[in-house]
């Protein structure tokens, strides 16, 4: 199990960074203004409003690390 300590350090580091993004980038349009006309939708989120949500790119993360450790155990007891 040892052997996994490394991988999965990187999968929480990448997690770590989707999550700091996500939480700074509301943090910059809070403190910018309340106006309700400063906070429209963009338009890349309009048209694509599930490949920006961080919660998909966390389970996407996730999953394939989790793909990649049953692949793994899987190859090797061949």
């Amino acid at each position: 199990m040892g052997i996994w300590i490394i991988p999965l350090g990187i999968v929480f580091v990448i997690i770590g960074i989707i999550g700091w993004k996500a939480v700074s980038k509301w943090d910059a349009i809070a403190a910018t203004s309340f106006d309700p006309q400063d906070h429209r939708i963009k338009e890349a989120v309009e048209d694509h409003p599930f490949s920006l949500n961080p919660i998909i790119w966390v389970i996407g993360v996730a999953s394939l690390f989790i793909l990649f450790v049953i692949f793994f155990y899987w190859a090797s007891s061949i």
